[in-house]
């Protein structure tokens, strides 16, 4: 059977059959082709006036010249994977979005990979900003997220009460809690993740207490109040002061059913990115506001997959007119 692309001679055969009443099935058994070959010809190069053997040929080395062409390596573009991996730990998957959308250069992320290998094999030190695998961070529960638990967090309101506006991302400015436990329980470090832009604000804590936790939350979201319509919490403890914090912010607070860390499934996975910098095992009673700064504007500078290749920060400005960058590098150390 044939693989090479159909000849100027052979969809002439095509037309003329056509134009006899041949079957799609006699076309292809004739050519020596397979019926997939045929059909497919047929419905990517057919005209407003029927198969016509000149415009398909015409139509097909038109998408040739069209489709992209190799990216070569330039200098250029490995400065731009160097800086990517640096300021930003990106991927290689989200560099090479990145890549396509700012610069409109298509280069494969396996290429990028092979590359980033090569350099280490050359005795660069490129690798040492990808980022490494690890177990998918999961949430801790003990006696604080059990049902019991919940049910002593007064004025509970449970997701299931959430708008449907709200659950289909439909609006900017509803957001997801948690905190991040150090090691030994000392220390903490409260997360928020807006459910559209996904820009993530956070702040290392003395210890998981309730008013340390309003307290924090209030500092991050009060200077975007007008965009603060919601938070959802998991169940722990240190989130029993909602009440106050959605009267000062004046917004509505949910929280996600006990074990049931799906359902705030953003700010479960972005905890998970933040353990890159402060892994489990560690001690946050030293964790400075700088480094968790640094680590959130890192964050929110990587260009995400679900923002086509956008960043946190530009999502977030186009949607509210609001540079969180200066929010973020401006928040009190």
């Amino acid at each position: 059977m044939k693989h090479k692309h159909l000849s100027l001679e052979e969809r002439y055969y095509i037309e003329t059959a056509l134009k006899k009443g041949d079957s799609q099935n006699m076309i292809a058994k004739a050519l020596n082709r397979s019926q997939g070959t045929i059909s497919k010809e047929l419905s990517r190069n057919r005209g407003e006036r029927g198969y016509r053997y000149k415009q398909a040929d015409r139509f097909t080395n038109t998408r040739h010249q069209e489709k992209p062409k190799a990216t070569k390596m330039t200098d250029e573009i490995k400065l731009f994977i160097k800086e990517q991996l640096e300021s930003n730990q990106s991927s290689p998957e989200q560099i090479a979005g990145r890549l396509k959308k700012v610069q409109n250069i298509s280069l494969h992320h396996e290429t990028i990979y092979r590359y980033i290998i090569q350099d280490k094999r050359d005795g660069g030190e490129m690798y040492l900003h990808l980022r490494h695998k690890q177990k998918p961070y999961r949430k801790r529960y003990g006696s604080s997220a059990s049902t019991n638990s919940a049910k002593g967090i007064p004025d509970r309101v449970d997701i299931d009460e959430r708008s449907d506006e709200i659950n289909n991302r439909e609006r900017v400015g509803d957001w997801e809690g948690d905190t991040v436990i150090g090691a030994m329980h000392k220390g903490a470090i409260v997360t928020l993740d807006e459910r559209v832009s996904k820009l993530r604000l956070a702040l290392p804590m003395v210890g998981k207490f309730a008013l340390n936790t309003k307290e924090a939350i209030i500092e991050l979201l009060e200077p975007l109040k007008p965009f603060v319509k919601s938070i959802t919490f998991d169940n722990g403890k240190e989130f029993a002061k909602h009440k106050e914090m959605a009267n000062r912010l004046e917004c509505d607070t949910y929280f996600a059913k006990p074990y049931h860390s799906w359902e705030r499934g953003q700010n479960e996975n972005a905890n998970g990115l933040l353990r890159q910098y402060f892994p489990k095992g560690m001690s946050f009673v030293d964790v400075a506001r700088k480094e968790v700064i640094e680590a959130v504007h890192k964050l929110n500078s990587r260009p995400r997959k679900c923002l086509d290749y956008a960043t946190p920060y530009e999502v977030f400005k186009k949607l509210t007119g609001i540079d969180a960058i200066i929010l973020v590098k401006g928040i009190r150390l």
